[in-house]
């Protein structure tokens, strides 16, 4: 059921068409006519969970499970690879039913390799135990942990109880010897949320705003007897959640901005807004199905080229510089940050 489900999930998410505003367009950037900079002294390099990188960019959680994801993986895992980023694998719950589904996850470290950073993933409902097998499976260097909520209520055979996640999620921390990346699906994280995760000891969050892949829609095609069109339009828009997140002023709080992240404008915005990470899944995922690894790469290349370039126009040298940008709300973004 699960297996099968997670082939629904991505054809499902290739017919989706509502596209809710991540509110990156209420992000005013303000031109620097004199940057006094050159476009090959731009340095994109930073570090995530101590290995260094070529840019802040992930490919977040998509897939995993059957002979169909095992492929998708193995692609995203050589792209991954080519570009020097990190990659997230989707969710592991089905390795604890199905011992088949060990590979669909494990080629990703193969085809990686040591030096690169392999990230596991794990719905709220885990068990210490669960949690190192995950782990261990690919020799993650940390574990998501998704917070879905809205999706499961949306699944007719999804959870309704969501009592006693975060003890889990604690727990398994705990019995870890890699971080905990706390994620959500897409609907965002409040800084209510962010916050009580900071003070149970959680370092690492994931904001996953609205705006990107929904699982309200995604979640209605696969359903016969229900019209959840009603509810496409729930969530926090990426920008709010970010900004909001950041507000929280942790210093030790690794951000990680998705949802909804399809241009470089938004890759650098979320940067300024004082991201230190930025993912994404869906739209990546589009591009090595329609076209394979090469015509992901030149998407993803042209993507950092982009962001290169409106570095310079900030007169932002390098990836930390990027968060002493003074950028402005502007329209909704302004009304609800107020």
């Amino acid at each position: 059921m699960r297996q099968y489900r997670k082939r629904e999930h991505v054809e499902n998410y290739l017919k989706t068409e509502h596209r809710g505003s991540t509110l990156f367009e209420d992000v005013f950037l303000p031109h620097n006519s004199l940057p006094e900079l050159a476009l090959d002294e731009i340095d994109t390099t930073t570090k995530f969970l101590g290995k260094d990188i070529a840019f802040p960019l992930m490919i977040n959680a998509i897939t995993g499970g059957t002979e169909f994801a095992e492929n998708i993986n193995a692609d995203l895992a050589e792209l991954a690879k080519r570009l020097k980023i990190p990659m997230a694998v989707g969710s592991e719950t089905i390795v604890m039913e199905d011992e088949k589904a060990v590979e669909s996850f494990r080629i990703v470290r193969e085809i990686i390799g040591d030096e690169g950073i392999v990230i596991g993933n794990m719905n709220g409902n885990l068990s210490p135990e669960g949690a190192k097998r995950a782990v261990d499976i690919i020799g993650a260097d940390a574990l998501q942990i998704h917070l879905n909520p809205a999706q499961e209520l949306a699944m007719e055979e999804g959870d309704r109880d969501f009592r006693g996640i975060k003890e889990r999620i604690l727990a398994a921390k705990d019995a870890l010897d890699v971080p905990v990346i706390v994620k959500e699906v897409g609907f965002g994280m409040d800084a209510d949320v962010v916050e009580t995760l900071y003070g149970a000891g959680i370092r690492y969050v994931d904001i996953s705003g609205y705006g990107g892949t929904n699982f309200f829609e995604v979640e209605n095609l696969r359903a016969l007897n229900r019209d959840m069109s009603d509810l496409y339009d729930w969530g926090l828009p990426t920008a709010y959640a970010l900004a909001r997140a950041v507000a929280l002023e942790k210093k030790d709080l690794h951000i990680t901005a998705s949802g909804g992240i399809r241009s470089s404008l938004d890759l650098v915005k979320s940067l300024v807004l004082g991201a230190d990470m930025c993912a994404m899944s869906g739209e990546i995922l589009k591009y090595v199905l329609h076209g394979g690894v090469d015509y992901a790469e030149d998407y993803v290349r042209e993507l950092i080229y982009k962001s290169k370039i409106i570095m310079v126009l900030l007169g932002s040298k390098d990836i930390q510089s990027l968060k002493q940008v003074r950028w402005k709300a502007t329209g909704r973004l302004s009304e609800l940050l107020r």
